[in-house]
């Protein structure tokens, strides 16, 4: 409703045209959607907190192996249907809940590669076993990257103050009223709100422009048929983009009628979808740039790794 609504103002009450409108309505629509879930999910799991004491939640995933939570918050990501910038939100409620630095990575990961509209469309356009091998690979992507970004101890990598655990403070918040809880955990979600507004509205800013004026033809030219480093010039070039699996699948669609290999165009989905320079703009205020690099690395090393067998098997 709120995407037609934001269209039929740029497009019919302010008039604009063609690219700018794209970008305009693209920026418009984007800030308000994750103002939104930043608001909604940081309260959600504020509020869901005053009710569970976070002990008993770290004892749980303690008590398992490590592969035990890595697997279940990439496959959680498959059921939140967020771009990489929409996923932040839940992320960093994640670190708020002081759930370990790979697991949040992992659904960090996962969530805009492997959401429910991404497989749906790949399903629709390329059938039963490419959609099966890319939400295969996806997982594997997200549970390993996840994992060794655990493996390396970055906790001291995160720039957002994080409450140290208080037992008798969280005995305390159990026994709030409903009114009680519900405002502690406004005033929580306003204070990490203030702290990261303005960084959401550079990165979809960024994106923004990037999305109405970078042409398809442009991609294709760099990343075609007999290019032995496509894989990896479709991967850099997803990088500086910015969209979600519902607004890329289409472009994937007219790259690979232009020649472009499956493997290469589905690539540079994932490196629009996973990775990408307003993401990393939005992160910059919660992990260090030297976490942000090593997140990158890892998982533009895992979807170039993919997009080459993708190549080769069919």
């Amino acid at each position: 409703m709120w995407y037609e609504l934001s269209k039929e103002f740029i497009y019919d009450i302010v008039g604009l045209e063609g690219r700018l409108a794209d970008a305009t309505h693209f920026f418009i629509y984007d800030t308000i959607k994750i103002w939104f879930l930043l608001l909604t999910i940081i309260f959600t799991v504020s509020f869901l907190r005053t009710w569970l004491n976070t002990e008993y939640v770290r004892a749980h995933l303690q008590g398992k192996s490590a592969l035990y939570g890595h697997v279940g918050a990439s496959l959680f990501g498959i059921i939140t249907p967020f771009c990489s910038c929409s996923a932040i939100p839940l992320f960093l409620g994640f670190i708020q809940a002081r759930i370990p630095i790979g697991v949040t990575f992992s659904y960090l990961i996962s969530a805009p590669l492997n959401n429910e509209i991404a497989i749906a469309m790949l399903f629709g356009l390329f059938g039963f076993k490419v959609t099966a091998i890319y939400i295969g690979f996806g997982l594997l992507v997200a549970i390993l990257g996840g994992y060794f970004i655990g493996k390396m101890k970055m906790e001291k990598e995160i720039l957002m103050d994080v409450k140290p655990i208080d037992t008798e403070l969280e005995a305390t918040l159990t026994k709030l009223s409903f009114k009680e809880r519900a405002r502690e955990a406004w005033e929580y979600t306003l204070d990490i709100f203030k702290k990261i507004y303005l960084y959401v509205l550079i990165g979809v800013g960024v994106g923004a422009w990037i999305h109405g004026y970078i042409p398809t033809d442009f991609i294709a030219r760099y990343t075609g048929e007999g290019n032995p480093f496509a894989v990896i010039m479709a991967v850099l070039m997803g990088i500086p983009m910015y969209s979600n699996a519902a607004g890329v699948m289409p472009l994937v669609e007219v790259l690979t009628s232009k020649g472009m290999l499956l493997g290469t165009a589905l690539s540079f989905m994932m490196a629009v979808t996973a990775l990408s320079l307003p993401e990393a703009l939005i992160l910059k205020k919660i992990i260090s740039l030297k976490l942000i690099g090593i997140f990158f690395a890892i998982v533009g090393s895992g979807i170039i790794v993919i997009g080459y067998i993708f190549n080769l098997i069919l």
